[in-house]
């Protein structure tokens, strides 16, 4: 190690060198790391999704979630399982265990479920996927003096215009009951045909289908035999034909009852400032940056109020602005700390050695971005938090080397054997005392549950900081001083 340092002291050409990649290739990786609110994760969240049009939630439960649960049991790599049921619908949770691989887990749960063959009559294909994480960015709602079709309107055009933004995918609407269609049948007209309402229902449930009714195999080919009937249009359901009556024309569900659109009934109202209101949130995917969806989100809500004298559109929440007051919470604190190095260590020893302590801030902080943007770590408020603790330690082992040379120069060396004596005399100290600090942050790579999910981030930071901050005090920092008058005070 001494004559590592000698060399970098003797030739400082080559810590210039060095010094200038670790800006240069700090800065580009900077560019590269995207922003999130928490850390990226991988997803370890199957979801079975069922549908099945008419059942209770007890028919749900007992028909389809139990058989897909005990279908389950025999799957590895499963953690937990949750489910809901609710009318016509259910849902299966499963959470993969760590150290397994999702996507692996994902095809064993698939083929279990396909293995289930005592599913109801009249249940839709189970769809089986892995959740995306995403991270919301930012919510706000549309309100005004207009009707709720006439809000939900604004808020779909808005939900179409800002899918159409490069940069944001992910919007969802709320704030609104769900729509369904109601047939209002006219008793007189149904007495007329000899019609009763099981006979229209029976014919809707026969006739309105979208399933699977098996395969044809041949030598040659293989086919999916499917009946996909579903209407969801008022006009193609009021078009299903009931009867026919003895002289040959048909009956048809418009010339009994009356096909609509409504809302559901159930008592659900949003409302902002005292108007009613629809909601919309805008989340970010892995792929996407938190503060450019969110600034493309609030520059549309200015653009929309500015068009608009109805309906107005109010920031709700913004989840950037969280991440962006850290960031400025991390420059401020790093601007603050090189001044003050630089204003007190001056007072003891000379303003250019002063100079080169304080530049282990953004040198570390350069070469910390260099690994973060291979290893895949983000900006978020947890590594974040780990940039600003990681501030107050880094000059350290710088003063204990600059102050260390000038006393050996003092003593009476030259400048460049002070320079080589007086950075491998504390050396080991220095090191020793940054692998203190390294060792107390990588406990955090060994947590487990969701804790170890979210903080080894916190330790890549602290400890990759760290050791760039060593590396310049080591060897870039001596070179300027055994190379200068700052020992000639």
């Amino acid at each position: 190690m001494r004559r590592l340092i000698a060399y970098f002291i003797k030739y400082p050409i080559a810590g210039n060198v060095l010094l200038l990649l670790i800006l240069i290739f700090g800065f580009f990786g900077l560019q590269n790391l995207r922003k999130t609110f928490f850390p990226e994760m991988e997803s370890r969240s199957i979801r079975i999704q069922t549908v099945y049009p008419g059942a209770s939630p007890i028919e749900i439960e007992e028909g389809i979630i139990l058989k897909i649960e005990q279908q389950l049991q025999g799957v590895q790599g499963i953690e937990r399982v949750t489910s809901s049921s609710k009318e016509n619908a259910g849902s299966v949770n499963v959470e993969v265990a760590l150290g397994y691989d999702p996507q692996s887990v994902l095809q064993d749960v698939k083929n279990a479920v396909d293995l289930i063959s005592g599913f109801p009559t009249g249940m839709e294909p189970a769809s089986v996927f892995l959740r995306e994480i995403l991270g919301l960015a930012v919510r706000f709602s549309i309100s005004g003096d207009v009707s709720l079709e006439e809000l939900k309107t604004y808020a779909q055009q808005a939900e179409d215009d800002l899918k159409l933004l490069q940069g944001i995918s992910q919007v969802s609407l709320s704030g609104f009951p769900a729509r369904e269609i109601e047939i209002s049948v006219d008793h007189q007209k149904l007495e007329a045909y000899g019609l009763t309402i099981d006979q229209i229902a029976a014919v809707i449930g026969t006739t309105n289908l979208d399933f699977t009714a098996g395969q044809i195999k041949t030598d040659k080919i293989e086919m999916q035999i499917r009946a996909k009937n579903k209407k969801d249009q008022l006009s193609d359901i009021g078009n299903i034909e009931l009867k026919t009556t003895p002289e040959g024309s048909s009956i048809y569900i418009k010339d009994v009852a009356q096909v609509v659109h409504k809302w559901r009934d159930e008592a659900y109202e949003n409302n902002f400032n005292g108007q009613l209101g629809v909601t919309l949130s805008v989340s970010h995917t892995t792929n996407e940056d938190i503060i450019k969806v969110a600034d493309l989100t609030k520059a549309y809500i200015e653009r929309f109020n500015d068009t608009h004298t109805d309906v107005q559109a109010h920031l709700i929440l913004d989840q950037s602005k969280t991440v962006v007051e850290r960031i400025n919470l991390l420059v401020s604190n790093g601007v603050i700390g090189f001044i003050l190095v630089l204003v007190f260590l001056s007072m003891f020893l000379h303003p250019y050695t002063s100079f080169w302590v304080a530049l282990s801030i953004p040198v570390a902080f350069g070469g910390m971005f260099i690994l973060a943007s291979f290893y895949g770590i983000t900006i978020n408020v947890i590594s974040l938090f780990g940039m600003i603790i990681v501030i107050g330690i880094l000059v350290d082992d710088g003063i204990v080397i600059a102050e260390n040379i000038y006393q050996h120069y003092e003593r009476g060396k030259a400048p460049l054997q002070a320079a080589i004596d007086g950075t491998v005399e504390v050396f080991g100290a220095v090191t020793s005392a940054v692998m203190t600090t390294v060792i107390a942050f990588s406990i955090f790579f060994f947590l487990d549950g969701r804790m170890g999910e979210f903080f080894p981030e916190m330790g890549f930071v602290v400890i990759a900081t760290l050791l760039f901050s060593l590396i310049e005090g080591a060897f870039i920092l001596p070179a300027h001083i055994g190379h200068s008058s700052a020992l000639k005070k």
